[in-house]
């Protein structure tokens, strides 16, 4: 809609703020967005005339607090001290969310929430939010989704099969979809994020249309991409895009889900991140800090080398941001584009920039366009918490940077390309660390774990690097945007929120899948069904069926978690997700063969 306000931009003076908004009443509302260690964003309903009356109390954090215990501080915020002071942050953009279902009847137009990123600090001590000066980090995330028809039963093999035959990718839409995709690029764009693209993703299914024309059974994957931005305005963007998306589709009758891996066996949702470098000269003119002088001779310069050897050495470090939950790492697994390995692409050779996308961290380069070269973090999903992974990852570009920065790029190129075993300067002599190769077809498992490290299978292995890496946790501290108090709450927050998600949702799932596999009652009983059956039957008794002297897997993973046995517990999981693709496999040749 015209004449509505969608932004207050970066460091805009107190008294032009306060202007604005008495330039649009339909503004009602001020709402502080902080963002917690799990990633979750704040909400409230301040009205605008406090915000204005109190303005610099809000600049200054004290006028509004929030209760530790209500957000994902663990170890920080306690219960006998639990205030956390929230002020606002003036050097990003801030963003008007309108509510298309409520219209102001002075105005007659939608009432507005003015949604504030803002710092939460607890003892004076900033939980989230770093400071850039003349060095510019510029990041940008893709943003990719499933979008359904409320109460719609996904038809898992109809689309694996479409996958496979590659149907969906970058197919037009139609009908509700193609109406809330084009309203969110409009709406994106009035909000200034420069929006470069919304399609089809790789994942979907043909819809059905009823008896009145509307289209239905709609279960299809999309993604939308916008203009990069520095690291915490990128970060801010990346929350507010995610509100404006579920709210259209919502309103089209559609719903969203943003989770890395919303259906086994189908293609998860990504968010790719980019990263980039740049300095700005006392000329105000800003320079790629990875690019390459001549790039049709060399992929980077030494910069841009430093840089992906320092994200690549202290990986596992930021692997836990990455992945904290469960179904993050239900995305990562071969076969589905989705990376496993600590591993880089450059391209084949300078003059031909490629993408391998079945690496972890890819550099992107544009021959003619130098300011376009960047790294591609692939492993992360929209429910990453974007700030603490840019917060991880800079912090080991630095080292990596300050490692190098001495030595000639050619030097580094050798380095960076070392088969494993070979002696090397910077990075560890048992890995290798680049491949042109296909990750998932040209090595096996067992190859890809011992050339590239082996990847965490549980929540419980990935958080455990911050024990078993000391030295590189002391690199992602270094530089203070990280502090280690940080990294113990959100280890804790972690830890918790995976042991309750098995006890309380995949435990109860796990049971409903043995639970289906019924036997089938037939005149036309085989030897082989027989057979069939007591394969599925011992499955189905060893995972979910306890007698006096033998507990199942599902009651000892239960007792793990409760007694704080997270070693066993993570053993168990792994164990637990094997057997259950082995109790499907068993009950499909089961129901296969009964006529």
């Amino acid at each position: 809609m015209k004449n509505l306000l969608y932004t207050i931009k970066v460091k805009t003076p107190k008294e032009e703020i306060i202007k604005q908004l008495r330039e649009h009443p339909e503004i009602k509302f001020v709402s502080l967005v902080g963002i917690d260690l799990a990633g979750n964003d704040t909400d409230e309903k301040i009205p605008v005339r406090l915000f204005i009356k109190d303005l610099d109390e809000f600049y200054a954090g004290t006028a509004v607090q929030t209760d530790g215990s209500s957000v994902v501080l663990p170890g920080i915020a306690t219960l006998n001290n639990a205030k956390v002071d929230m002020p606002v942050d003036p050097n990003v953009n801030w963003f008007v969310d309108y509510n298309f279902e409520y219209f102001d009847d002075e105005t007659n137009k939608p009432v507005g929430t003015l949604r504030i990123p803002s710092f939460l600090i607890h003892e004076g001590k900033r939980v989230s939010g770093t400071d850039i000066s003349d060095i510019s980090f510029t990041s940008a995330t893709e943003l990719e989704f499933w979008v359904k028809t409320p109460l719609e039963e996904a038809a898992i093999k109809e689309m694996s099969a479409s996958q496979v035959l590659q149907e969906q990718y970058w197919e037009r839409t139609h009908g509700a979809v193609r109406c809330a995709l084009e309203k969110c690029v409009i709406a994106l764009d009035e909000y200034g994020l420069q929006v470069e693209m919304g399609h089809k993703e790789v994942g979907g299914l043909k819809a059905q249309i009823d008896e009145s024309g509307r289209l239905t059974h709609v279960c299809e994957q999309l993604e939308i991409d916008w203009r990069f931005a520095d690291a915490v305005q990128a970060a801010d963007n990346e929350m507010f895009v995610r509100t404006i998306v579920k709210e259209i589709f919502r309103a089209e009758g559609l719903e969203v889900s943003f989770k890395a891996k919303p259906m086994i066996g189908l293609a998860g949702n990504g968010e790719h991140t980019h990263i980039g470098l740049a300095a700005v000269t006392s000329d105000g003119k800003i320079h790629n800090l990875f690019a390459a002088k001549n790039p049709y001779e060399d992929f980077m310069n030494v910069v841009g080398y430093g840089s992906i050897m320092g994200l690549l050495k202290n990986y596992e470090v930021i692997n836990p941001f990455v992945s904290a939950t469960n179904d993050s790492l239900n995305r990562l697994k071969p076969g589905f584009e989705a990376p496993v390995c600590i591993v880089t692409s450059l391209g084949h050779t300078p003059k031909i920039p490629s993408r391998n996308r079945t690496i972890l961290a890819g550099l992107i380069r544009d021959l003619k366009n130098p300011m376009a070269t960047r790294f591609e973090l692939r492993a992360c999903n929209p429910y990453t918490n974007t700030y603490l992974v840019l917060a991880a990852a800079y912090s080991a570009i630095l080292d990596g940077i300050r490692a190098t920065i001495d030595r000639s790029a050619v030097d580094l190129l050798t380095e960076l390309s070392k088969k494993a075993g070979q002696d090397s300067i910077y990075l560890e002599k048992s890995r290798a660390y680049r491949s042109e190769e296909d990750v998932f077809e040209d090595y096996t498992a067992e190859e890809r774990d011992n050339l590239f490290g082996a990847p965490p299978a549980t929540v419980w292995e990935n958080m455990e690097a911050f024990e078993k890496y000391p030295a590189k946790v002391k690199v992602i501290t270094a530089g203070g945007a990280l502090r280690p108090q940080i990294i113990k709450s959100f280890r804790e927050g972690a830890l918790l929120r995976w042991k309750t998600e098995i006890i309380a949702r995949i435990l109860p799932e796990m049971r409903d899948i043995v639970r289906s596999a019924q036997l089938i009652e037939s005149p036309y009983r085989t030897d082989q069904d027989s057979y069939n059956w007591n394969k599925l039957k011992a499955a189905r008794e060893f995972l979910a069926k306890d007698s006096i002297d033998k507990k199942s897997l599902f009651t000892r993973l239960t007792n793990a978690l409760n007694s704080g046995d997270f070693a066993t517990a993570s053993k168990l999981q792994v164990e637990m997700y094997d057997k259950i693709e082995e109790l499907k496999q068993l009950y499909d040749e089961y129901v296969k063969n009964n006529i």
